[in-house]
């Protein structure tokens, strides 16, 4: 066991800078109503909310003006996808793929009820979606299209680009879910070409609580709010905005659009010599998901032979999961690797495993060594 816990969760969540949280805690006493602009603190507190918003847009090359708070991506995902086919009665099909997360794919099956006719894309063992089969099933006919950057289980990375220019083909409106990208690939809305898109500030060393919308398009994409009772976030997201998370938010994002080439480069270089370690110790394991097409530091391992808890249990004091933090009160083997191809077997015996901005060499070491010892006293 290691004398201090290693963490290597940071798909599930990530450490908040320390540089974030001196710019927070300057607001965390701003009481201004940042909507009210009759007097000095409400003004102060727009201000500063505002400031927040160019950040996040600057990180990922967009508009300030389309950037809209939510409480995390859950919210934004919910807002993108109910938002945009609510607002487009005209088109009777939305689509998703079958490896997105929860807070994409129930609310997508949801429409069903809503009269809406569901495809859910099935993807290819490495995890990506096949261009051709998603060019088939997008038509004339289809609303909305939502498929993640980086996925949050295995680290696999969608072709963002040739999806949205199959979308656009057809006409349709494409939402990405983009909360795993930020802090760990560069995150570009000209680039990527995505319609909407779905950032969370825990996944990029900012505190949980606060996650943002961009609602891109030209013209801009019509939504219809989840709810009313205010014209807050251009009468998207009613509701007073938490001034303090806003500003750690646009922090986190600066931070890492900033930072993001030497996060990767020494990401990747850090979960190669632990894959590698892996493989040395148990050659029976393999990585599950794309190779190539795969975000820096983002693994996902099976380990034949033994159970995710088993495993979790021997590798004490290395913080890792069995899937997805979202899903992990469900007691079934993970969807997402089973859309891979995989066995229950084989899903039950996969573990995620993610470093971060903040693992050092030091901590791979020790990594390395519990793993070893743990495989060791499991018979791997």
């Amino acid at each position: 066991m290691s004398p201090t816990p290693i963490y290597l969760d940071h798909q599930a969540s990530t450490p908040l800078d320390p540089r974030v949280a001196a710019v927070m805690e300057r607001y965390v006493g701003c009481y201004g109503n940042p909507h009210t602009t009759s007097h000095s603190a409400g003004i102060d507190a727009g201000k500063a909310v505002n400031v927040a918003r160019r950040q996040i847009a600057r990180a990922i090359g967009g508009d300030a003006r389309r950037v809209v708070f939510t409480s995390g991506a859950t919210e934004a995902n919910n807002l993108a996808i109910f938002g945009a086919a609510r607002a487009n009665c005209g088109r009777s099909k939305a689509v998703t793929v079958a490896t997105e997360h929860g807070s994409v794919l129930e609310p997508a099956l949801a429409l069903r009820d809503e009269g809406l006719k569901v495809e859910v894309v099935p993807v290819r063992r490495d995890g990506r979606v096949d261009l051709r089969l998603l060019e088939s099933i997008v038509d004339e006919q289809t609303n909305i299209v939502s498929v993640m950057h980086i996925n949050n289980e295995t680290g696999v990375v969608q072709p963002i680009a040739e999806i949205a220019e199959i979308c656009h083909r057809a006409g349709a409106v494409l939402h990405s879910d983009c909360a795993q990208s930020m802090g760990r690939m560069p995150v570009d809305v000209n680039v990527l070409g995505a319609d909407l898109f779905t950032l969370s500030a825990h996944k990029c060393y900012g505190p949980k609580g606060i996650g943002a919308l961009y609602v891109g398009g030209r013209p801009r994409i019509v939504l219809k709010p989840l709810s009313l009772g205010g014209g807050q976030e251009s009468g998207l997201r009613p509701g007073t905005v938490p001034v303090p998370l806003c500003v750690a938010f646009g922090e986190a994002c600066r931070i890492s659009a900033e930072e993001v080439q030497v996060d990767a480069d020494r990401m990747g270089r850090l979960g190669a010599r632990l894959l590698g370690a892996i493989l040395h110790v148990c050659p029976s394991a393999r990585l599950n998901g794309s190779h190539r097409h795969r975000a820096p530091g983002a693994l996902n391992v099976c380990f034949p032979g033994a159970t995710g808890d088993e495993l979790i249990c021997a590798l004490e004091g290395v913080q890792v999961s069995s899937g997805s933090a979202c899903a992990s009160a469900v007691l079934e083997p993970s969807r997402v690797l089973l859309a891979h191809g995989l066995t229950n077997e084989e899903a039950e015996s996969s573990l995620r495993i993610c470093v971060g901005r903040f693992t050092t060499e030091e901590e791979i070491s020790l990594a390395e060594e519990v793993i070893r010892q743990g495989l060791c006293k499991l018979g791997l």
